[in-house]
């Protein structure tokens, strides 16, 4: 049903009011279009004709404020997703720090996905190192903390289960050596599990810049794919300037496609890897 623009609409900042007073849920850091999409798609979804309607509706009625709100929180995710990025990080920053780390003796590779989905991405990143670290006789090891806010992706990443169908974007050297097939569904073997640690984490929380599972910072690798585009510039800034701080000095950033000129734009302290891949690096010394 398409929507009827009127006078009386309620434009997101009514929304954020409305659940914030009502309800205690703050979606202030959300980009205004997301927001209006995801009112729209809600729209839809109750047959409710306007804004404003569906406005007095979302006051009235919790259950309908708790699935707008967890709505917010769904971002689509595959393995792979971006090729460039991953390509960059296949062969020229994973196997540098592998070479890096091996000649410096100082432990092991420290890896976040933040905001890890459904765990496609934590995935591909632990095929890869796992791969270039020597698998079964594994001469480095590598650590993967993945975090999301989302209970509901948190328990399908841990499961490490997919189908045939979500699995079109891996190789089948992979396929074959880092999945074990279980019927019709595809499983993630321990060998690759045991190194990946999940844990709920809000990227806006402003007494860490990092999981505390992960006890301190230091990554070498941060990815946070198709995150910021979803928020205002404000919680964009703070969630890069968390990022950097939970790097290694000389680590690396990988963010969306779309979302590099957000990094460029919004804070110092990165310079572009292997352009004009969405790889960033960790600049050594840098002024606010």
């Amino acid at each position: 049903m398409k929507r009827k623009n009127t006078e009386t609409d309620v434009a997101p900042d009514a929304t954020v009011r409305i659940l914030e007073q009502m309800h205690g849920l703050d979606i202030s850091p959300y980009e205004e279009s997301f927001l209006r999409k995801s009112i729209d798609k809600r729209l839809a979804a109750t047959g409710i004709e306007t804004v404003a309607a569906y406005g007095e509706y979302l006051a009235a009625h919790r259950d309908e404020a708790e699935i707008f709100y967890s709505s917010l929180r769904v971002i689509y995710s595959e393995f792979f997703r971006n090729p460039l990025a991953f390509s960059v990080l296949e062969q020229v920053i994973l196997p540098g720090l592998v070479a890096e780390k091996k000649q410096s003796g100082r432990g092991g590779i420290r890896v976040w996905s933040a905001g890890c989905a459904a765990g496609q991405e934590v995935w591909s990143i632990a095929m890869l190192l796992d791969e270039l670290t020597g698998a079964e006789n594994r001469t480095l090891s590598y650590r993967i903390f993945a975090s999301d806010l989302s209970d509901t992706d948190l328990s399908c990443a841990r499961t490490g289960i997919y189908t045939v169908d979500e699995l079109k974007n891996v190789r089948l050297r992979h396929l074959d050596t880092c999945f074990a097939r279980q019927g019709g569904v595809y499983s993630i073997v321990p060998r690759i599990r045991s190194q990946v640690q999940f844990a709920s984490y809000d990227l806006l929380e402003t007494n860490t810049v990092c999981p505390p599972a992960s006890i301190y910072g230091e990554f070498d690798l941060v990815l946070c794919s198709n995150v910021l585009l979803y928020y205002r510039h404000e919680a964009q800034v703070q969630i890069l300037s968390k990022l950097r701080e939970s790097l290694a000095c000389g680590g690396y950033l990988v963010t969306g496609e779309t979302e590099r000129q957000i990094v460029a734009d919004r804070i110092d302290g990165f310079c572009a890897a292997v352009p004009p891949s969405s790889v960033f690096q960790k600049k050594n010394i840098y002024h606010e």
